[in-house]
């Protein structure tokens, strides 16, 4: 079989395998001279006489692409012919039964050989077993092919071999590193063997492999298809004249290999391709699609091909997989460490491994690509052979400006997007909204109307944009890089006349000598004292002024983003009016001390003013706010009230008062951490609100809240509540959040009517004094979050609702048993901590093979928990992982994402116990003990560590190593950066506000502080650019194994 890579250096095209004495000068003879005619490089076989079959016989049958068998009567009574047996056969004057059965002179002639080789007889079965499975193939009968014209049949033979050697195996890669597990996930999907028709799809950015890996699938399977054709750069082709009907040829004349067949127009190569191909087992690779008219005039329907037809198409566009109806779909992803290492290795050094000198060089280009194979073999290549202040002076280059030919490989998916709508869009999110919310996005997008919804679901369907966890906006490094480069070639020695200004310089330069212009559409600025400021049409952060200046045109606003800010208010006199405003955020602005009048601000969405420490009004004209979902007063702790005109509101969702301290007069009001000592009853008439939190109402009676909430939290101690409590549950059948941490609710306070709460999403009881919930508990379907934590008298729990994914239940100290587990299949967090007399979860078995986020440290249980991490049963670091390597280091960039702060590392490991138990003495340095499960099986181990800890900063370039000295087998380890309130990955809270909605650098419920300082004691981390290596660890007891896992610079 030809390499992948690189075409084989075959010595003969041809090797005939025949008897001598049957046909050598007759129709072997005419055979042989008519191949060397067709310039077909064919085996001589007078050369090789005798029965002996030598080294030099064996190297040109191995040497030969194609063995072609001519059975004769005579035939198998040669040894030699037999061992040399290999594929295309042939039967002249012979019928192709004698030689399957081995009867009439092919019986004659095993009966000498069996009685020749009666001690070897396993070689005699073995050439009868050849035999059968010579006859098996697709070959040629003189008697039944040119009615037995010698001549003529020689003829059909040579074009055959013709056409087959002309089917030569595609080029790969020059280095095809990677590519055993996609090929083998792809042929998974593929399931060939099966009758049915199969098509599947091959889906990712530009440069990721696409096309790489559809070639070696080719490669690997065509020879098991009666036809196959290999359709490249479609959507280039489309686009020549007549571009569909010269594909639609190349595909029939591929399979038919009958130049006869000519398609004129796309209609008519639609029909010639269902009447020819329905009947064929094919293998056909559509490479590059773009657009769905291409499919349906190549592909449209797995009819057109016969039985067992596998059909795959490569594509940027994952839209047009939905509209074919594709069986399955394979995401090419990016390379794992090691892998991208060796492949820029080949380029660069032409070798798997970067030389000594160059190792951490080679690994900061590594980290820069980002898994993307197109990178890493354009910048090896790029760097081979050159000096290292080059090579240092290439990686400066790059932190400002792309590489060229990766920039051109990139860019065909942005300009594929035609839509100019569709280009903002990428540029606007490349430049200015990566690590935000999504649907805070598409409120500021849509107020320039830019239809962000669709936009955005483009762009995530082209690989050009992805959504994380929290819904936050994500984008590959050197795709968001592109998008700079194109505004910067707007003009590119005049970043006045960009379009978009995101790089600090360049902005502030650009203020200080009033160099801007009416081309400008947006800029973003950080300041090194402040923790983000934003200067756009989209958004302003830090602003030091009092107010807002008169001469301000700001009509055109989506958004504010005024945090941190100096303002005592927001404007003054101002007679603007802000229609298209739809998120003002005014938190941290500690001298503000009014809220703005409201009335020119008519299509408000979301008001947060969290931390205005200063702000003791809000204006009445706030209950003229009628798309006001959200407003966060949280810590405003001057403000004792709200205007009555606020109960006036139909659409809000969520209120948020914790921490307002000062609040002792709530009229129609709701808060947490409040003096509040009475709820009243007219809140109900709020039948839009979602988010209800009541947390630090410290309940004592029933006459402290209103029938309604009674009914709540007073299992309805008057008739009255009781009556009531169909009606008023009925009236909030909208709320998703129930918040009543820190209310001092006792059992009878617990209602069993919870269930009626049909919308409830996230239930919050922490810090209440009951002993047991009620069993009704067990009614809200579609509740997700439920939090007990500090619930210090909590015995048992009910039945939980099958819907849960997180539950939070840390210090429960009197708990002592949890429900069963094992029917609540989607769990994603479980946090246990500290739960001393807790001896029992039944279902977590079954529970942990989901690879929930569990914490168990600090109880009555042994074999699951450690004391900063969680050990599982598994082998494969989780899809969230932003970097994966194989073996126990890898190096990556501590990424930079746009109004977010850096908090910390997700790290995972996948080891294994390889030794016996073994005793190491320990030094100075401290160690943790850790105990699980005694297995022979892969554990992988998650947990978190702090950027304190490590004194971690954006843009860092770190090593991470876990060396185990001995016994345990370091296999993968994954590393993912966490940002705000993803620190722990453990915030329980509704995620309502995010980047310029709020910032949650001081999120309550990130709580497990001592995380950090215990992962310190784990892993070493190298921040290369620093020169500074910071953190040493032991870990003992893993798999009843003590081992040591000591960080180590490279050199050490």
């Amino acid at each position: 079989m030809a390499s992948s890579s690189s075409r084989h250096n075959w010595t003969f095209d041809v090797f005939l395998s025949f008897r001598g004495t049957d046909t050598r000068k007759k129709f072997t003879d005419h055979l042989y001279f008519a191949l060397q005619d067709a310039r077909i490089n064919t085996d001589d076989n007078e050369l090789r006489r005798g029965e002996d079959l030598t080294s030099e016989l064996l190297q040109a049958i191995q040497g030969s692409r194609i063995s072609v068998v001519v059975f004769s009567r005579t035939y198998a009574a040669s040894r030699w012919c037999l061992e040399e047996l290999l594929v295309l056969p042939i039967f002249y004057d012979v019928d192709a039964l004698d030689v399957r059965n081995q009867t009439g002179s092919f019986a004659e002639a095993f009966v000498k050989h069996e009685e020749r080789y009666l001690l070897d007889i396993d070689k005699v079965l073995k050439w009868r077993t050849a035999l059968i499975e010579a006859t098996n193939l697709s070959g040629w009968d003189l008697r039944n092919i040119a009615d037995g014209h010698e001549a003529k049949f020689i003829r059909k033979i040579v074009a055959e071999i013709s056409r087959e050697l002309s089917s030569t195996y595609l080029f790969v890669a020059l280095y095809p590193v990677g590519l055993d597990s996609p090929v083998q996930d792809v042929t998974s999907l593929l399931c060939v063997g099966g009758d049915d028709v199969h098509m599947v799809g091959i889906w990712g950015m530009s440069g990721m492999g696409k096309t790489t890996i559809a070639k070696a699938i080719y490669n690997k399977l065509y020879h098991s298809f009666e036809g196959k054709s290999f359709l490249a750069n479609v959507g280039v082709t489309f686009e020549k004249p007549d571009g569909l009907v010269r594909l639609q040829n190349q595909l029939l004349s591929d399979i038919l290999k009958a130049s006869k067949v000519r398609v004129c127009n796309i209609d008519e190569g639609i029909t010639i391709i269902q009447e020819r191909l329905c009947g064929r087992r094919v293998l056909v690779i559509i490479n590059g699609v773009d657009q769905l008219e291409q499919l349906n005039a190549l592909a449209r329907s797995c009819n057109w091909f016969g039985s067992g037809s596998r059909i795959i198409i490569t594509t940027r566009d994952e839209h047009l997989l939905k509209g074919i109806g594709v069986d399955g779909v394979y995401t090419a992803k990016e390379m794992i460490g090691s892998e991208s290492l060796e492949l820029f290795s080949w380029h660069a050094f032409r070798n798997s491994y970067p030389t000594e000198n160059f190792k951490g060089l080679s690994k900061s280009v590594v980290a820069y690509s980002r898994g993307l194979p197109i990178a890493l073999e354009v910048l090896g290549s790029f760097l081979f052979s050159r000096s290292m202040l080059e090579w240092e002076s290439t990686l400066e280059k790059l932190k400002r400006i792309p590489h060229d030919q990766i920039q051109k490989k990139l860019r065909i998916s942005f300009d594929a997007l035609g839509d100019n709508t569709m280009k903002d869009i990428f540029l606007d999110i490349s430049c200015f909204f990566i690590g935000m919310d999504k649907d805070n996005v598409v409120q500021i997008l849509d107020g320039c109307g830019l239809f962000a919804k669709i936009g955005i679901s483009v762009l995530i369907q082209r690989c050009l944009l992805t959504v994380g966890e929290r819904n936050k906006l994500l984008m590959h490094d050197l795709l968001r890089d592109m998008g700079g480069e194109i505004v910067r070639e707007e003009c590119p020695n005049k970043p006045g006349r960009w379009s978009r200004l995101w790089l600090h310089e360049e902005a502030s330069n650009i203020l200080r000598k009033q160099e801007g212009t009416k081309d400008v559409e947006g800029l973003t600025l950080k300041y090194p004292r402040l923790s983000r400021v934003n200067f756009s049409t989209k958004a302003f952060h830090g602003l030091p002024l009092k107010s807002m200046p008169k001469s301000f045109y700001l009509g055109h606003l989506v958004a504010m983003d005024l945090r941190y800010s100096s303002l005592r208010e927001v404007w003054n006199d101002s007679k603007q009016v802000l229609e298209k405003l739809k998120i003002l955020n005014l938190s941290h602005s500690h001298y503000l001390t009014k809220t703005p009048e409201f009335s020119s601000l008519p299509n408000l969405e979301k008001l947060i003013l969290k931390d205005c420490t200063s702000l003791y009004e809000v204006h009445q004209s706030i209950g003229d706010l009628n798309n006001l979902v959200l407003a966060n007063l949280k810590d405003c702790k001057s403000l004792r009230s709200l205007p009555m005109s606020f109960y006036k509101l139909k659409s809000l969702q969520t209120l948020i008062l914790s921490g307002c301290s000062r609040f002792d007069a709530l009229a129609d009001n709701l808060g947490n951490n409040t003096a509040i000592r009475q709820v009243p009853d007219s809140v109900v008439h709020l039948r839009n609100l979602k988010h209800l939190s009541l947390c630090g109402c410290k309940v004592s009676t029933s006459k402290s809240l209103p029938s309604l909430f009674w009914s709540w939290i007073s299992r309805g101690r008057s008739p009255q509540s009781v009556n009531l409590l169909p009606a008023s549950l009925q009236g909030l059948n909208s709320l998703k959040v129930l918040s009543l941490r820190d209310c001092n609710l006792s059992d009878d306070a617990i209602p069993k009517d919870l269930w009626s709460l049909s919308s409830l999403q996230t239930l919050q009881l922490d810090g209440n004094s009951f002993n047991n919930l009620p069993s009704t508990l067990a009614g809200l379907s579609k509740l997700q979050t439920l939090s007990l934590s500090h619930c210090t008298n909590l015995q048992s729990r009910p039945n939980l609702p099958t819907s849960l994914t997180q539950i939070y239940a840390m210090n429960c100290t009197a708990m002592e048993s949890m429900p069963n587990l094992s029917n609540i299949s989607n769990m994603e967090v479980l946090l246990l901590n500290n739960c001393h007399k807790l001896v029992e979860i039944p279902g977590l078995d079954e529970l942990l093979k989901s690879f929930p986020i569990i914490h168990l440290e600090g109880n009555g249980l042994s074999g699951y928990g450690g004391p900063f991490g969680m050990f599982l049963v598994g082998n494969d670091i989780p899809d969230w992982f932003t970097f994966k390597d194989e073996g126990s280091s890898i190096c990556f960039e501590v990424p930079s994402i746009t109004d977010k702060n850096f908090e910390g590392l997700a790290i995972c490991i996948v080891c294994s116990c390889i030794g016996k138990k073994e005793s190491h003495e320990l030094t100075s340095i401290s160690a943790a003990t850790l105990e699980v499960v005694i297995s022979d099986q892969d554990h992988l181990w998650q947990g978190n560590v702090s950027k304190t800890d490590f004194n971690l900063e954006e843009g860092d370039l770190v090593e991470l190593i876990a060396d185990f000295r001995s016994g345990i087998d370091v296999k993968k380890i994954g590393v993912s950066p966490l940002y705000d309130g993803e620190i722990f990955h453990f915030d329980c809270t509704s995620n309502e506000e995010d980047a310029i909605v709020a910032d949650d650098d001081d999120d309550e419920n990130a709580f497990y502080d001592y995380l950090g300082s215990s992962l310190k004691e784990g892993f070493k981390m190298i921040l290369q650019n620093q020169a500074k290596v910071v953190g040493l660890t032991r870990i003992d007891n893993l798999n009843d194994c003590e081992h040591d896992v000591e960080m180590r610079t490279d050199d050490e």
